[in-house]
């Protein structure tokens, strides 16, 4: 199901993050950490953007904070140190860049604030001598630490978060909030659970990293392979937070899409031969591809069967086709790479009429078997419901009932379904059961939208 498509679903915000939800959006969700005290901070408030220097300082947050974030834990090695340094260096820009004007390069310009204040952090405690050196003279966007790989502190990043130590929701959680910056409270969203209990969850596993010594680093050749299938749920699911955001007032958010394909293309790069990772790049891709398409002049979301499709990236709707057509070819079929093939169907359909349903929902029924879960039936219902009408989505779909509590899409797409049956009351009362749980604003616009199309 996709994100953009008012007859099927968007990313999946669920306990089965490691599956996640699939189909033309093909995404899951999963969150984010705290900091010591309190919980996660938030970056500058999106009300405050009329401000040419609070928008400027809330464009750095989008665009920096994974970079800034990432090069202060190798450079300190302390998380929570670094997080704390990091909010302090915005709150900085805050202060500074009104009287002496924006930096030429804002992410050089936080590094810099946030490694200074690390170090005077440091010489208070006066232990970590080591650290301290190392914090003191170290350059951001240095040499690797990692023997000459070719790879940066994102990177390493993910593969510290994702050590097999850590419960899947945990790495998945915590590398989010390092690179996407998202707060406690969106990251509980995504997962279903209280803010408290994210908090928790959270905290332990830093505390965890940190406990068990686990290096800030990209594991050897010989160890790759273990550790790259957790690396590829953070990757697909960062992609997912910038494709369809639990937060903020608008429907996409670019950097963190073009932040996880080009650290899936590393990826790709440090395990050639490997059809999953290839697949994860083919799926981002094809999706990627439609960006440009996905809202109109206002800003507002527009279903995929309603999109300009000569607005898509053909360039990058190519590329995405050969990465899966390579990594099929390699006969080790894989979910991502099943999702891949579904959202194919939709980049290779000249309209939204020519799309290949039946096969759609023929690869959700494979994808059933790798990643069995109710998010990804979700997904199938509404394939079926598209090839053999809504009545059959719809028996599909009501056979879920009480399987995803609190999940928004799922009586979305009871509602869309009823409303291609002409049961406008009943799809009324599902689309108001679908606002009741939807946070984005732009699932909620795009919900009141349908709402007032089969009336009150």
């Amino acid at each position: 199901m996709t994100a953009d498509s008012g007859t099927q679903a968007g990313p999946a915000r669920g306990r089965d993050a490691s599956a996640a939800r699939t189909g033309s959006s093909g995404h899951g969700r999963a969150g984010a950490t705290t900091r010591r005290t309190g919980p996660a901070p938030a970056g500058p408030d999106p009300d405050d953007l009329d401000d040419p220097v609070r928008a400027a300082v809330a464009t750095a947050y989008a665009e920096e904070w994974g970079r800034v974030l990432a090069t202060l834990i190798r450079l300190t090695g302390d998380w929570e140190l670094a997080e704390e340094c990091v909010q302090e260096a915005f709150a900085r820009a805050l202060e500074r860049w009104p009287d002496d004007g924006v930096p030429e390069r804002p992410g050089a310009w936080l590094t810099t604030t946030a490694r200074n204040r690390a170090v005077d952090v440091h010489r208070r405690r006066v232990r970590e001598e080591a650290k301290l050196r190392e914090a003191a003279t170290a350059a951001p966007g240095g040499a690797p630490a990692d023997g000459g790989v070719d790879t940066d502190d994102r990177l390493r990043l993910i593969y510290t978060c994702c050590h097999p130590a850590l419960p899947l929701e945990a790495r998945v959680a915590l590398t989010l909030r390092t690179l996407a910056g998202l707060s406690t409270a969106e990251i509980a969203r995504a997962f279903l659970v209280s803010e408290r209990t994210m908090g928790q969850r959270l905290f332990r596993a830093r505390s965890r990293i940190r406990n068990a010594g686990i290096g800030f680093r990209v594991p050897p050749p010989h160890r790759l392979a273990e550790r790259t299938g957790g690396v590829l749920a953070v990757l697909y699911l960062l992609f997912n937070e910038g494709y369809a955001p639990t937060g903020g007032p608008g429907p996409v958010r670019r950097e963190l899409t073009a932040e996880a394909i080009r650290l899936t293309r590393l990826l790709v790069g440090l395990a050639p031969g490997e059809p999953e990772p290839e697949g994860l790049l083919a799926l981002m891709l094809l999706h990627d591809a439609r960006h440009a398409a996905r809202t109109d002049a206002a800003g507002e979301t527009v279903p995929l069967d309603a999109q300009d499709r000569s607005r898509w990236d053909h360039d990058a709707t190519a590329e995405g086709l050969a990465v899966l057509d390579r990594a099929l070819h390699r006969r080790r079929p894989g979910p991502y790479q099943i999702q891949a093939a579904i959202a194919a169907c939709h980049a290779t359909a000249a309209t939204a009429a020519d799309t290949d349903w039946p096969q759609i929902a023929l690869l959700y029924a494979e994808l059933a078997k790798h990643t069995p879960g109710p998010v990804v039936e979700l997904n199938r219902a509404v394939a079926v419901g598209m090839a053999e009408g809504p009545d059959a989505g719809l028996r599909l779909l009501d056979a879920l009932e009480g399987a995803l509590p609190g999940y928004h899409l799922l009586p979305a797409a009871r509602a869309d379904h009823l409303r291609r049956l002409g049961r406008r009351r009943e799809a009324a009362a599902a689309y108001e059961a679908a606002l009741a749980l939807a946070s984005a604003p732009a699932d909620r616009r795009f919900l009141s939208r349908r709402l007032a199309e089969v009336g009150p």
